[in-house]
């Protein structure tokens, strides 16, 4: 059973290697990564799994970014991801523990719609994820449209159209 920490309590270092374990070299040139470019991860909602012997199993990190519509109006938006869990460790509840528990910090009465780029039928069964009102959204960088899914409670509010990045106040400072 995976022990959740607070993300911000575990080494930057460790993490990075995680990260580099789970997804191996030139993660960083991924799509995610430039949705959120310049961006800080958001830390009451980023969380770490320890494995039985508190080792680093996993990690979680959400990130403020935002949907810039064809008019230019920016709508605030939580990216979930990376779920990074190590090879070795798969398969054994920690990605779902994580997930769980980043979720399960968003204040229900005023959650934000959360995004990600991730596996469609995992993300959609076990956590409401789903692709259909990201049709017409694009990403800087190639991205699998069935894989860019969004959950939110009333979908409509979303615009049909736009441009996912870094939220934009992040990028003033």
């Amino acid at each position: 059973m995976p022990t959740i920490i607070p993300l911000a309590n575990v080494d930057a270092d460790l993490v990075e290697q995680l990260l580099d374990r789970a997804f191996g070299e030139g993660r960083q040139a991924r799509t995610a990564y430039r949705i959120r470019e310049g961006v800080e991860w958001l830390e009451a909602l980023s969380f770490a799994a320890l494995d039985d012997d508190e080792y680093l199993a996993g990690t979680i990190q959400l990130w403020p970014v935002a949907l810039t519509d064809p008019d230019g109006r920016n709508h605030p938006l939580i990216m979930v991801g990376p779920v990074a869990v190590l090879p070795e460790k798969q398969s054994e509840g920690y990605g779902k523990a994580l997930m769980l528990a980043a979720l399960g910090a968003i204040d229900a009465g005023a959650a934000l719609p959360q995004v990600m780029i991730g596996d469609p039928d995992y993300y959609g069964r076990f956590f409401g994820f789903a692709s259909e009102a990201t049709q017409n959204w694009h990403c800087p960088g190639p991205f699998d449209r069935d894989r860019l899914l969004v959950r939110c409670d009333n979908a409509a509010i979303l615009p049909e159209e736009g441009m996912l990045g870094p939220w934009p106040s992040a990028l003033k400072e």
